[in-house]
């Protein structure tokens, strides 16, 4: 049989690493930031594109998407190559890869902190960028499956598995929740409304983290980790039970974040049961991560590659256990809206995610360039940094979230609420910030020393740029194997519909009866369609990222009707797009805002939130009492809102204007008789058509302590 020469690309794999470490260090920076203004509003320092609003989903957006998916690219283009022995299907389409997607972070962070943003979680980014997303994914899509039908090896490794998983469903799933109207060029209207946009968006965010964080991250761990122990994976046959129940059950998770929300009750409990069974799954794929280091823990104790693989494999059975805990609906009933879910989220983030990717650079980077790491002492000081910083991050999160869940539901003997302001609430776990704070600078600190000892390591070897290998060439037909799996994983096309028809079956259970079953969103009658001005207002408020403080979704829980009103009706919100549920208070819930409170007080609040609410730690707006609003939008908006179906009367886009200023000009009077001089195009006039109108067309609901 003939021997191949051929050459391994590890250019692609060195901009790709470099990306990680920039771009992570960036991302937890603005993390750090963020963290800090919780508790000191000063660092919001007054200007637009430094509130917490906006900074919070560009860090979010530069974790996931810049650290993390470098990561995973890196990962992937050096383990794909190696298991398929054969270099990359076309350099030029790595290329295109590469910069292709730095192009999309640097978009990102430009137009979030300029206010353009969809508000959904994990997929802010406006339409021209979701395109450029969809066309730099499927560049990636085809240069893995063209290596893979050129490959020299016939069965596909495990690690494989889980690439084409993860290409195949992130594409269904950024597609789909990017079904959105353009009405400029940077801003949309989602396609869909309400409950069936909060199913959709839960239905991609949960799965953004099943599939972006998770599944190409299984598959680096079932690569790298048996590397750098230099032992086989413990069972081969645990990984085949692990990869196909968890692609099946994972999709049908998503509605665990919707608990007590309007959304319908089958839906809701279909999320809980496929959530307590993920566990299984999970847990499978951590034991065989961590037995593949049976008889090797002499070894861990003296490698910090492999300390850093055991707890980033260790946190993420952590995270697998404690998501379906969550899920269970009488803990989510503490948990959602508290600081538990971001404690829970940072455990994946920052231990699962963050020590994979050090663990896989501390062993690549030296292979790459042909040296080894430069200093192991520093490499085990970002260790125990990076893990004392999870600890001191995540265990202040949980002690703020039982405190915030218990004093939000604490009556007095005589059935009054114990702690009727919120604010009461916020003060309270000031001290827990300040520590979560810490945590934060501690990994920081560790990531920026690794990252030294990184570019330490590359200075003193010399890049691989084309690694010469050698293998036999694929002959013939794939055999007839005896074992099923053999089978199918010696047929990449196969298997690759398999596992896409897998995953589009939970999807389109949920979702399908709930686009089109009727009775799933009942309509009240008294529900309008936003004015002018109010949506005008609302997108002044989603430009601000008002939505990342506060919910709109009161549940149904005596504690929530008493502090703000009557619980939230599926049927006020088909005109909402997109829906602007919320998934964290640290703000109150504004759904029934509306005439709680005089015009004047919205306008002094926004100016400055401490002359309404003494010691209050919200940031001031006080540009919305400056710029003007656009009205120039105004009658496109109308025309995309009449495409979704909101039912505006024929030719009211060429009327939206004047009334828009009519209404501006009956606030800016109601002001005056307050006491509040403003001109009527300023922007504040609009947001507080906005706020006024929350929760007004259910009338009768009762207005409680805020």
């Amino acid at each position: 049989m003939a021997v191949e020469t051929y050459y391994y690309d590890n250019r692609i794999v060195r901009n790709f690493a470099i990306a990680t470490i920039v771009w992570g260090i960036v991302g937890m920076l603005v993390g750090l930031t963020i963290a800090i203004q919780l508790y000191y509003p000063a660092l919001n320092l007054g200007i637009p594109f430094t509130t917490f609003g906006r900074l919070r989903p560009l860090h979010t957006n530069a974790v996931i998407f810049a650290f993390a998916g470098n990561a995973i690219f890196t990962g992937a283009y050096y383990s794909l190559q190696r298991l398929l022995k054969a270099r990359m299907f076309n350099d030029t389409l790595s290329k295109i890869h590469f910069w292709g997607w730095q192009l999309i972070i640097v978009l990102a962070a430009v137009t979030l902190v300029l206010g353009f943003t969809s508000s959904k979680e994990y997929a802010e980014l406006e339409w021209p960028i979701d395109i450029l997303i969809a066309v730099v994914w499927v560049v990636f899509g085809i240069n893995m499956f063209g290596t893979i039908a050129r490959r020299r090896e016939r069965h596909l490794y495990v690690a494989i598995w889980f690439y084409i998983s993860t290409v195949v469903t992130v594409a269904m799933l950024h597609i789909v929740n990017s079904f959105e109207i353009p009405v400029t060029f940077w801003k949309s209207y989602s396609l869909f409304a309400g409950v069936q946009d909060a199913l959709t968006q839960w239905w991609y965010g949960h799965n953004a983290v099943a599939f972006f964080l998770t599944t190409p991250f299984l598959g680096l761990m079932y690569y790298f980790l048996p590397k750098a122990a230099e032992r086989p994976v413990f069972s081969y046959r645990l990984s085949i039970v692990h990869f196909w129940s968890l692609i099946f059950i994972y999709i049908w998770a998503g509605p665990h974040h919707l608990l007590y929300t309007a959304l319908p009750d089958w839906a809701q409990s279909l999320g809980t049961v496929f959530s307590i069974m993920l566990i299984a799954p999970s847990w499978g794929g951590m034991l065989n991560g961590l037995l593949t280091l049976r008889g090797a823990w002499d070894k861990v104790r003296e490698d910090p590659i492999l300390k850093f693989m055991v707890v980033g494999v260790t946190a993420y059975g952590m995270s697998t256990f404690e998501g379906p805990m969550l899920s269970i609906k009488s803990i989510n009933a503490i948990s959602h809206y508290t600081d538990w879910t971001i404690a829970h989220v940072h455990v994946g983030a920052l231990g699962w995610n963050g020590f994979i990717t050090f663990g896989m650079l501390y062993w690549l980077v030296p292979k790459i360039f042909g040296t080894k790491l430069h200093s192991r002492k520093q490499a085990n000081f970002h260790f125990w940094t990076g893990t004392l910083g999870i600890i001191f991050y995540v265990l202040p999160m949980y002690w703020a979230a039982f405190t915030q869940s218990l004093m939000w539901k604490e009556f007095t003997a005589d059935g009054f609420l114990q702690y009727p302001n919120f604010l009461e609430t916020v003060l309270q776990i000031v001290p827990m910030y300040v520590a979560r704070s810490f945590g934060g600078l501690l990994y920081l600190t560790g990531v920026c020393v690794g990252a030294w000892n990184l570019y330490v390591t590359a200075k003193s070897g010399s890049l691989i740029a084309d690694e010469k290998a050698e293998a036999a060439a694929l002959e013939g037909p794939p055999p007839a194997e005896s074992y099923w799996h053999r089978w199918i994983e010696s047929r990449a096309g196969q298997f690759t519909v398999w596992a896409t028809v897998l995953v589009i079956i939970g999807g389109a259970v949920e979702m399908i009866p709930m686009y089109l079953v009727k009775s799933n969103i009942p309509t009240i009658s008294s529900v309008k369609p936003y004015t002018p001005l109010e949506l005008a207002g609302r997108d002044i408020y989603i430009r601000e990222g008002c939505n990342n403080c506060h919910s709109q979704m009161i549940r149904p829980f005596r504690s929530e009707t008493e502090r703000y009103g009557e619980y939230s009706k599926v049927g006020e919100f088909v005109y909402d797009h997109p829906f602007l549920w919320g998934s964290k208070r640290t703000g109150p819930d504004l759904h029934r805002i509306g005439g709680k409170y005089p015009d004047a007080w919205h306008y002094n609040h926004m100016k400055d939130p401490r002359s309404m609410s003494p010691g209050s730690l919200m940031p001031p707006y006080p540009w919305l009492l400056e710029d003007t609003m656009n009205t120039e939008d105004m009658p496109a908006k109308i025309r995309a809102m009449q495409t979704l179906g909101v039912p505006y009367a024929e030719g009211f886009d060429q009327e939206s204007i004047a009334d828009m200023q009519a209404q501006a000009k009956a606030i800016a009077s109601r002001l005056k008789d307050q006491g509040v001089t403003v001109d009527s195009d300023k922007e504040i006039i609009a947001l507080i058509a906005y706020l006024q109108r929350l929760g007004t067309d259910i009338k009768g609901s009762k207005t409680g302590a805020q």
